[in-house]
């Protein structure tokens, strides 16, 4: 059997080369393609319904990436050992193509769309999310479907002072700045990532170095498309429009709606109410006119209604640089902030702005709560998790608690890219950290929201973060005569009626992670500097309302926040810390009342220990310290008796190292027998006078520390180097005179 298969080459900056193939998989697909870079490769498939359902008026695309586990030659760790529902980490990828795709399809086409984006093969120097967006645009342009494109995706990093496009693995961990960004060959589309406090121009540059390699792509596409000689994109209608009724609902509303917008209202609900109010008189008098049996046609008076309602409020914005809720393009609403309000939480804050509101709790936990991460890219264990809750009362709606969708997953992980960048290193925090965003009211932003409450909470918590963290949500309103206007802090009604929403996070010193989406064309470079300089302003602006509820870290953890303390030893040392078949940190763990963990790399053993209380950690600490301990040959111990022999006592001078005490150096009088000299359980002090280099035993001393007796006469070398053979015996025990927990 042969295939018709069209294959199209696009060269990467570094020499490496993708390439995309269309023809022999999935032909019964509108379009399927199969994208190569390395060894990793994606199967991209796109479907159109023919004809759109009755009474849709938008357009219904589901975008679905999914990590097979075989593309690794994983299987996978769920129960079932199956692929179950998507990740977090494949949601996030299913937006970064939702977010380019949905803007390119015409405003009219209505069709059931689906896109689907499988990794079907995987190398660990390649990361797929870079190349979903380009195979999703790929299937696409060899399909009928009608779409605005093509389009691609790039990842560009900021390593070592270089822009990178699409870095192996290795490259990124070392980059300061990690951006995906999305575009079309004339405009930018989408832009998500994070940074270590990078400068605004910085990442401008970025965008335009990315933006270049996306014209490459676009093209090569577009080449693609010209090799297959797919027939004429489909012809569909969509949408019936009554334009008569149209301008009746534009005459008889729009300045009536104008009006409304213009009076400034500060609460949703009033704004909101406004508008209905100017909807439900037309629809009255609407009803009214119509001749009997004629229809009133609801639905598109309520469209054209919206459509009145979209330009008017943009237009207040244009003409006269007033907003919806009455305030300057450029000012903040008000903020109020408060820590430690909950009592029982590590941490907690509650940040309000405007009408949204977060309510914010930090726990913290041990390495036994860290979440496990098995993906075919990765498999390995989380410390920081951030999970955000938008329930329907934030809105004022009735909506089903269920598990969080893509929007909640999506605004939290740029939350969580935004407060990762200014966590302490891990071996300055032994805990396993998780923040909880609930969001209490909603009115745009509230993921920017999330991230101050999350740095006010962690703040309250006890976590030493480099700096706090704020963020905000920029808009922008353009019109085609070239006027435009950037806004700070905006509403949700803001966010709809816009042709931008750009949310910016970051210190005093730097951005720490962004989120883009443009809806108009021709966005310029400026405009983009203006709005991110503009962004910053409000950041700053933010941080300091945050200060007036706190400045500082709070010195010391909560009482009742469980204590933690992490160290290193030599990995020689774990052995004897665990002991054989686990029983010496076992008792170390039932006596202390402290959980304990042990790592071993990089050649060293990093030992975490938590508990609930101080004097549980410090016992547990002292007692691991003193196996790992050195001892020092002249230094002075406190020791108890552990066991009386005929020739000495064996005395533990340090946690779980003992030595012999002999008989002679119990005192300076000479002693025939040990009845009654010494018993188990008693304290004394003695000094380490030897360390055996063969053996690693310890020899004691009690007599040294005491006043020599007056005419003592030292006894010959021959009687005192004699009797010490005695402890030969000791060997038969297990020489518990050198390290008792060293052996085997």
């Amino acid at each position: 059997m042969s295939f018709n298969v069209v294959t199209q080459t696009i060269p990467l900056p570094d020499g490496r080369v993708i390439t995309v193939e269309t023809g022999k998989l999935a032909r019964q697909a509108d379009g399927a393609v199969l994208v190569t870079l390395g060894k990793t490769i994606l199967l991209a498939t796109v479907v159109s319904n023919p004809d759109a359902k009755e009474g849709i008026d938008f357009m219904p695309l589901s975008v679905d990436y999914q990590e097979k586990f075989a593309s690794a030659g994983r299987i996978p760790g769920s129960f079932q050992r199956r692929e179950g529902r998507l990740s977090d980490s494949e949601i996030l990828t299913c937006r970064l193509v939702d977010r380019a795709l949905r803007p390119l399809f015409p405003d009219d086409f209505h069709s059931d769309t689906q896109v689907n984006v499988f990794l079907i093969s995987v190398e660990a120097e390649v990361q797929p999310d870079a190349l979903a967006g380009l195979a999703a645009s790929c299937a696409l342009a060899v399909s009928d479907i009608p779409f605005n494109g093509p389009m691609s995706e790039v990842r560009v990093a900021l390593i070592d002072g270089q822009y990178v496009i699409n870095p192996l693995t290795s490259a990124l961990k070392t980059a300061s700045m990690d951006l995906i960004v999305a575009g079309t060959a004339k405009d930018i589309l989408m832009v998500e990532g994070e940074m270590k406090e990078c400068a605004e121009d910085q990442m401008i540059e970025a965008i335009k170095i990315a933006h270049e390699a996306i014209k490459a792509q676009c093209a090569a596409q577009k080449e693609l498309e010209a090799k297959v000689g797919k027939q004429q994109k489909r012809t569909y209608s969509h949408e019936v429009h009554d334009e008569v009724l149209r301008e009746k609902v534009r005459v008889a509303c729009y300045q009536k709606i104008y009006e409304v917008a213009k009076l400034g209202q500060a609460n949703k609900q009033a704004r909101k109410d406004g508008f209905k109010a100017v909807l439900t008189e037309f629809m009255e008098s609407h009803r009214a006119s119509l001749a009997e049996g004629e229809s009133a046609q609801e639905g598109l008076v309520k469209r054209y209604f919206h459509d009145q309602e979209w330009e008017a409020s943009r237009r207040l914005v244009l003409d006269e640089r007033y907003r919806l809720d009455g305030r300057k393009l450029d000012e903040i609403r008000p903020i109020a902030c408060e820590v430690d309000w909950i009592p029982m939480p590590h941490g907690s804050a509650l940040f309000t702005r405007g009408e949204t509101q977060s309510m914010t709790t930090v726990t913290l936990g041990t390495k036994l709560d860290e979440q496990l991460i098995d993906t075919p890219m990765f498999y390995g264990t989380s410390r920081f998790m951030l999970h955000y809750n938008f329930p329907g009362f934030s809105t004022g709606e009735v909506k089903p608690n269920r598990g969080p969708g893509r929007r909640e997953i999506g605004h939290g992980n740029l939350a969580h890219r935004a407060l990762k960048k200014v966590l302490p290193p891990d071996d300055e925090n032994p805990y396993t950290i998780r923040i909880v965003s609930d969001i209490l009211e909603s009115n745009g932003s509230s993921s920017m929201a999330t991230v101050c409450a999350g740095t006010l909470a962690l703040m309250d918590a006890g976590i030493k973060i480099k700096a706090p963290v704020s963020g905000i949500a920029m808009g922008l309103i353009t019109d085609s005569a070239g006027k435009y206007a950037v806004l700070s802090d905006i509403l949700g009604d803001e966010d709809h009626l816009g042709d931008m929403d750009f949310k910016v996070c970051g210190t005093e010193n730097g951005i720490t992670a962004c989120q883009m989406d443009i809806k108009v064309d021709g966005l310029s470079y400026d405009v983009l500097e203006e709005a991110l300089a503009q962004a910053r302003r409000g950041r700053l602006h933010i941080l300091g309302e945050m200060r007036k509820a706190t400045t500082e870290v709070r010195a010391d953890l909560k009482p009742h926040t469980p204590r933690a303390h992490t160290f290193t030893i030599d990995s020689e040392y774990i052995g004897a810390v665990i002991g054989p078949g686990g029983k010496v940190i076992q008792e170390i763990q039932r006596t202390s009342g402290a959980t304990i963990n042990i790592e071993e790399k990089d050649k060293k053993g990093y030992i975490s220990i938590f508990s609930n209380n101080v004097e549980s950690l410090n016992m547990a600490l002292a007692r691991i310290k003193g196996i790992v301990a050195i001892p020092d040959v002249d230094e002075v111990y406190e020791g108890v008796v552990k066991s009386i022999m005929p020739f000495g006592a064996f005395v533990e001078f340090m946690p779980g190292k003992d030595g012999l005490l002999h008989i002679s150096e119990i005192t300076w009088e000479r002693l025939e027998t040990m009845d009654g000299v010494l018993k188990e359980g008693d304290k004394l002090q003695v000094k380490l006078v030897e360390v055996d280099k063969k053996t690693g035993k310890f020899r004691l001393s009690r007599k040294v520390l005491l006043e020599k007796p007056e005419g003592y006469v030292e006894r010959p070398e021959r009687e005192r180097t004699e009797r010490p053979e005695r402890s030969g015996a000791r060997d038969d025990r297990g020489g518990r005179g050198g390290d008792r927990n060293n052996r085997r």
